[in-house]
């Protein structure tokens, strides 16, 4: 049974291996240096790392980010301030394409909502075809473009 959860102390090194798992992927911005124990502790100590467990193993994670360089970032509408990013979605690569990407933004969008957000934004790269499709059904505004992180990226945002 599949269920979603705040991650653990105890669910760190499962993470990391998922996240490890996505490297060398067509559009994967991650490296071997990124995302690292260093990102799953600082998302750990802000309760912004969440996971879905399929028969107690993760099968996908996501955060609620707090990276001031996105934040930064001209393109979000100021009357949808403070808004949250969602990032370091990671689902098991034996199990894409099964609408795991799609539940987990859906939980962080109502997570986000409920923390007293007034909008989600994140980036995609421009390139990568399966999460851009993923996003499409979500009604998400194209706000801007940019380079970041090495990477040619849209930026996307919705009102919650």
């Amino acid at each position: 049974m599949r269920e979603i959860m705040l991650a653990t102390q105890a669910d760190k090194n499962e993470i990391l291996k998922l996240y490890k798992s996505q490297l060398g992927r067509e559009y994967c911005p991650w490296n071997e240096y990124y995302p690292e124990m260093e990102e799953i502790d600082f998302d750990l100590s802000r309760d912004s790392l969440f996971v879905m467990k399929d028969d107690g193993k993760i099968i996908a994670a996501i955060t609620i980010d707090d990276d001031e360089e996105v934040t930064s970032l001209p393109y979000w509408t100021d009357e949808l301030l403070p808004g949250a990013e969602l990032s370091r979605l990671a689902v098991d690569t034996s199990l894409q394409g099964q609408g795991i990407a799609k539940e987990m933004v859906i939980y962080g969008m109502k997570e986000i909502k409920r923390r007293g957000f007034k909008s989600l934004h994140f980036l995609v790269n421009r390139n990568n075809v399966k999460a851009l499709k993923c996003y499409s059904s979500f009604d998400f505004e194209k706000v801007g473009e940019c380079e970041i992180f090495e990477q040619p990226m849209y930026c996307y945002e919705k009102a919650l």
